[in-house]
């Protein structure tokens, strides 16, 4: 018997991914304890949400890695995806939307493997400046994080790939390019033959950012299926507080316009924000600007919820999960998680069940694509 999922629209589980070992530099670890302080989590409650902080998995930090110079620093990056794939499954099955503060692009790798413990297919609109299509055969510097929508559809570095033991992670043409300002030759060309998605900034700005969201929720079945809104903060043009901002990407009313789209949708699982590096950031006002936009985001979501049909379990005459049944190990804000918060939180029958019945289920043969 697979999980049930009920959501719990008024509920957020924030996690942390403090994680720049994929990057190119050191900083954007600290974006989950900057965010926090200064007061991410207040302004959301302040805005009606129950929120759940679970705290920060160990640090990941970036290190020169010159032995490695197609692909930097893999182990330390997938130590800290490993870390956060189980938290992310156990959030998700509180029902709660999820919040992940990351460092670097690639934890979307774990939070969309953690997501599928649950569901067959997961959706990502992927907004950022780059197209993140990097491969070791093709990468100038390594970068992981430049390669993530690679990794995501099965091309990429082999260790990063095989994180997910049944790669794709993501179906190409369930991923979204959103936001796109910056393309390399090797990406254009990668992009002639793909059927990716993909929304550069200067389209959404000619068609409008509203009609270009909702053509990517229909175009990636994420008014069907559950879905990963990832947003690296580079995209947004003229922002300063991140490694490599974009000049020519979304503009902050641009991006609104595009989420009060996405936050409207029933199937949002996660929403992810990376690339916010605080040593970047002296005076908070870029993590002002992030929260802000967060805090506005989210009351849109909770004005939409109220039109969301009643969750199935609730309309089947079934009892909804108490808040003690789907309690998550929890470590103090900030505190680095650890598996051993795990010991009273044994699997259940259907959690069983569904570990040894995944492999099956994912050699269904695949839904066929909307045209």
């Amino acid at each position: 018997m697979a999980v049930k999922i009920v959501r719990q629209m008024n509920k957020i589980a924030v996690l942390g991914a403090p994680m720049s070992a994929a990057a190119l530099a050191s900083g954007s670890e600290g974006a989950p304890s900057a965010l926090r302080s200064a007061g991410l989590l207040s302004k959301l409650h302040a805005i009606g949400y129950d929120v759940n902080d679970l705290g920060d998995d160990p640090p990941q930090v970036f290190q020169e890695d010159n032995e490695s110079p197609r692909a930097r620093n893999l182990k330390p990056a997938l130590k800290g995806l490993e870390a956060l794939k189980p938290r992310i499954e156990i959030a998700a099955k509180s029902g709660a939307l999820l919040l992940i503060l990351g460092g670097g692009c690639s934890i979307v790798l774990a939070t969309v493997a953690g997501l599928r413990r649950y569901f067959r297919h997961v959706s990502v609109i992927y907004i950022d400046a780059d197209a993140d299509l990097q491969t070791p055969a093709t990468t100038t510097s390594g970068c992981a994080d430049g390669m993530v929508v690679s990794h995501l559809v099965g091309r990429g570095a082999s260790e990063m790939v095989r994180f997910w033991g049944e790669p794709p992670l993501v179906r190409e043409p369930d991923l979204a390019l959103f936001g796109v300002s910056r393309l390399d030759p090797a990406e254009e060309q990668t992009l002639q033959t793909s059927p990716l998605r993909r929304y550069l900034a200067e389209d959404i700005r000619r068609k409008t950012p509203t009609k270009s969201a909702s053509e990517a929720i229909e175009r990636v079945h994420g008014d069907a299926h559950e879905f990963v809104l990832h947003l690296d903060v580079d995209a947004i043009e003229g922002f300063q507080a991140t490694d490599f901002p974009a000049t020519s990407g979304l503009n902050w009313e641009e991006l609104r316009q595009a989420f009060e789209v996405f936050m409207a949708q029933k199937h949002l699982a996660a929403i992810e924000v990376t690339g916010y590096n605080p040593s970047r950031d002296s005076d908070g006002t870029g993590a002002k600007k992030i929260i802000d936009f967060l805090v506005e985001a989210l009351a849109t979501r909770k004005e939409k919820a109220k039109d969301f049909a009643a969750p199935a379990a609730e309309s089947a005459g079934k009892a909804v999960p108490s808040p003690a049944e789907t309690a998550m190990p929890v470590a103090e804000p900030g505190q680095a998680w650890s598996s051993d918060m795990l010991d009273g939180a044994e699997p259940t029958s259907e959690d069983e069940s569904l570990s040894e019945n995944r492999s099956a289920a994912e050699a269904f043969e695949p839904e066929e694509p909307h045209s």
